[in-house]
């Protein structure tokens, strides 16, 4: 991409609407780029895990245009001869605004969507594990973190082929550019060190120590100055200088299941939003002295977070309410949610995605992915639950699948670094005789999310003849369960 060439385009058409633009570059983009202000041809996209799918909304109004079917739900995905995508995560997309490039992590594939028609233009197969996918901003190459092995597959930015590969440590977790296109930031999952990278040789150039191993996101902010990467396994959010040496700025303490960070630019200045799972909020940080200055509730297990093109909103992923949020960043206010596929785990915002027409073609309605259950679970005091809904510690999804639901729990308010059993107990107190059907162990932040299998939306809620059971979090091992210590609430 030439980038002189692309501004003055756009510029032409912001002199054409009025004062309403101004001139405030929006992430992944460079300061010095115009804001685009948002409209009906822009497009929020979400990677739907649980139900293979990408959503498609328009931000104008907030509502889901349809969604792109990228392979099927359980079981389909079970048979030796399956073809679609398995667990859609990641998200990226090109500088020219006309593809998107979206990783599912269980079948080690990019695919890359034609943004006008939302025609699948090209699938690419890379190593184990796949999690994200962005262009640089050149458009000549995207690099994938293939998060199962130790590289980033680098590809061709017209053909999608694998060209080459650049090691790095093991268990990369997403990569980021900074806005002049000189750097690649590439965060790790298994290892407490991020690396930079020269874009024009593949160099490594710099090392920055994570305070903890398990880095899910990176973002760099539009002057180029720094770039922030979240820990989920210990709820902090590290800063670091943009530029050499690439020194550490400000780590902070944001929460248990800090998930991703992105930026806005408006009049204000340049805020960081940090999407805190546990929380189920998002919390908002000045860049020039880190402060917080807004705490904004969002809905059950916020993970993704991506800025308009004009920086005047921010959309939020939930993962365990199928929905996105859009928070006004003037006001820092939650203004509208609408529904999508199962547990989003990526999002981006395109800006004039469709630059014509009405954007539906290729696109498909939700139906069974948008079917979930949602329940929470709260601490155990005097032999019962005590709390509501909406301060429960745990919130879980259980993402239709047919006969059976993908089981999803985002578990906090728990003794850090402890083994966990999830399971069924007679009594809605959890004094009756447990049945295990998950073990896990929390991270330092005293949470995890648990995953498990079965019709358990059936036993819970007592449908037909089955005797209803109540799901409850206990201390231990699945041989010797402990104490009760969170129950469901009815």
């Amino acid at each position: 991409m030439k980038r002189s060439s692309l501004n003055l385009g756009i510029l032409a058409g912001v002199c054409l609407i009025g004062p309403t633009a101004a001139w405030a570059g929006q992430a992944p983009g460079a300061a010095f780029d115009p804001d685009i202000p948002v409209s009906h041809r822009d497009r929020v996209y979400s990677a739907d895990q649980f139900s293979n799918t990408v959503s498609v909304t328009d931000p104008v109004d907030n509502k889901l245009v349809g969604v792109i079917r990228l392979g099927d739900p359980q079981p389909g995905n079970f048979s030796p001869l399956y073809k679609g995508q398995v667990l859609v995560h990641g998200m990226g997309f090109s500088p020219d605004h006309k593809t998107i490039a979206v990783v599912s992590i269980g079948s080690n594939s990019v695919t890359f969507i034609d943004t006008a028609t939302n025609a699948v233009k090209h699938t690419t197969y890379v190593g184990r594990s796949p999690h994200e996918a962005f262009f640089t901003p050149d458009g000549n190459e995207v690099w994938v973190t293939v998060r199962g092995e130790d590289y980033v597959a680098v590809l061709d930015g017209q053909n999608f082929a694998e060209k080459s590969r650049i090691k790095v440590p093991a268990g990369p977790g997403m990569q980021i550019f900074s806005p002049d296109g000189k750097y690649g930031y590439v965060c790790s999952s298994f290892n407490p060190e991020a690396v930079v990278i020269t874009v024009a040789d593949h160099q490594i150039v710099g090392h920055v120590r994570q305070d903890s191993p398990f880095c899910p996101n990176i973002a760099a902010t539009p002057d180029g100055k720094q770039v922030w990467m979240t820990l989920k396994d210990t709820g902090r959010t590290m800063v670091f200088d943009a530029q050499q040496p690439f020194s550490v700025l400000k780590s902070i303490d944001t929460g248990p299941i800090t998930n991703h960070v992105n930026f806005a630019r408006n009049a204000g200045g340049t805020f960081a939003y940090v999407t805190v799972g546990g929380l189920n909020e998002v919390k908002v940080f000045r860049t020039d002295d880190f402060s917080q200055v807004a705490t904004i509730p969002v809905g059950k297990l916020p993970h993704a977070v991506w800025p308009s093109g004009d920086g005047s909103r921010v959309y939020v992923g939930l993962e365990n309410a199928d929905g996105i949020a859009a928070i006004d960043t003037a006001t820092n206010k939650l203004i509208a949610t609408s529904q999508i596929g199962q547990a989003p785990q990526a999002i981006t915002y395109v800006p004039n995605a469709v630059p014509e027409g009405d954007g539906t073609q290729g696109l498909q309605p939700l139906e069974l992915a948008g079917r979930a259950t949602h329940l929470v679970l709260s601490p155990v005091t005097g032999g019962k639950a005590e709390g509501n809904a909406d301060n429960a510690p745990t919130s879980v999804s259980l993402f239709d699948q047919g006969l059976t639901q993908i089981f999803q729990a985002s578990a906090t308010g728990l003794q850090p670094k402890m083994p966990y059993v999830l399971a069924l107990s007679s009594e809605p107190n959890g004094k009756g005789r447990l049945e295990v059907i998950a073990s896990f162990m929390t991270n330092p932040a005293g949470s995890a999310i648990v995953n498990t299998v079965g019709p358990i939306r059936q036993i819970v809620q007592g449908e037909g003849q089955m005797p209803r059971r109540y799901l409850a979090i206990a201390e231990g091992s699945p041989d010797k369960p402990g104490p009760v210590v969170q129950v469901q609430l009815k």
